[in-house]
């Protein structure tokens, strides 16, 4: 019997980037795979996931005109679940500019159906993080949620690497300034010294939305489900202490075969599932 419902993140068919626009323009500055995302969304379906997620920029490809990726779909079967966006949020000047990208991406994922955004960010400055950084960016996100919220979607925070948000006291702290739902993202809550199954546990109340990554310390890469450092029976044996039952997306960013390494994950998913 199936506990959770299961979906894949399109990143890994491609090399990861932004638009290049967003150098001068910061309205113009998403995420994206530089991939065929027919292509990926074929591959996620036939390893037997229910849905995907996406990059903003990927989505907004299709902005003004979803009909073409409406019918990627429903070829495939798969549910648009999430899309994923991210700013920098603490530098005044450029907020409006950024919140306008997430108003438009969010837009486009619900007119497709998605139910969840998925928002990282938070920059480290050169000069080192400003005591009211956490606050600024909590306001920010705090703009992000209403956003979402006026779409329908449900609003959640992902920590991530080289962000002013990696391990666990900064998430605790980001939590005291938003109400954001909480996205875990195994691999970065691990590698930057995250007990991750104890944060499952110490965050259950805000978790409806989950992204499960391998990682690998020493060569430093992100693996399949099945692989590498990070104890990931510990942390589905956590989802299942928690009753979690939503979407969970597997990810990885970059994989020589991305169909096998979705595979390879699926297989894994369905074992915890098993075992739990």
């Amino acid at each position: 019997m199936s506990v959770w419902k299961k979906a894949y993140h399109a990143n890994c068919w491609g090399p990861l980037g932004g638009n290049a626009v967003g150098v001068t323009s910061i309205s113009q500055l998403t995420y994206r795979t530089f991939a065929d995302m027919e292509r990926a969304l074929q591959d996620i379906a036939a390893a037997g996931y229910e849905g995907t997620e996406l990059f903003d920029g990927n989505l907004l490809d299709h902005e003004g005109k979803p009909a073409t990726f409406r019918t990627i779909l429903n070829n495939t079967g798969l549910k648009l679940v999430a899309a994923y966006s991210g700013a920098n949020f603490i530098f005044a000047d450029i907020l409006e500019e950024e919140l306008s990208r997430i108003r438009r991406a969010a837009a486009i994922a619900a007119e497709l159906g998605a139910v969840h955004l998925v928002i990282g960010g938070g920059a480290k400055r050169t000069s080192g993080i400003q005591p009211d950084d956490i606050k600024r960016l909590g306001a920010g996100l705090e703009k992000a949620r209403a956003i979402a919220e006026g779409f329908g979607l449900r609003a959640h925070y992902h920590p991530h690497l080289t962000t002013i948000v990696e391990g666990p006291d900064a998430v605790r702290a980001i939590f005291k300034e938003c109400g954001l739902d909480f996205c875990p993202d195994t691999a970065h809550l691990a590698a930057a010294g995250g007990n991750v199954p104890a944060m499952i546990r110490e965050h259950a109340a805000r978790i409806s939305y989950v992204h499960l990554k391998g990682w690998q310390e020493e060569p430093f890469t992100f693996t399949p489900l099945d692989r590498g450092t990070l104890n990931m029976q510990a942390i589905t044996t956590a989802l299942h202490d928690i009753g979690f039952s939503g979407w969970v997306t597997a990810e990885l960013d970059s994989w020589p075969d991305p169909k096998e390494g979705a595979i390879r994950s699926m297989e894994f998913l369905r074992a915890a599932e098993a075992k739990n």
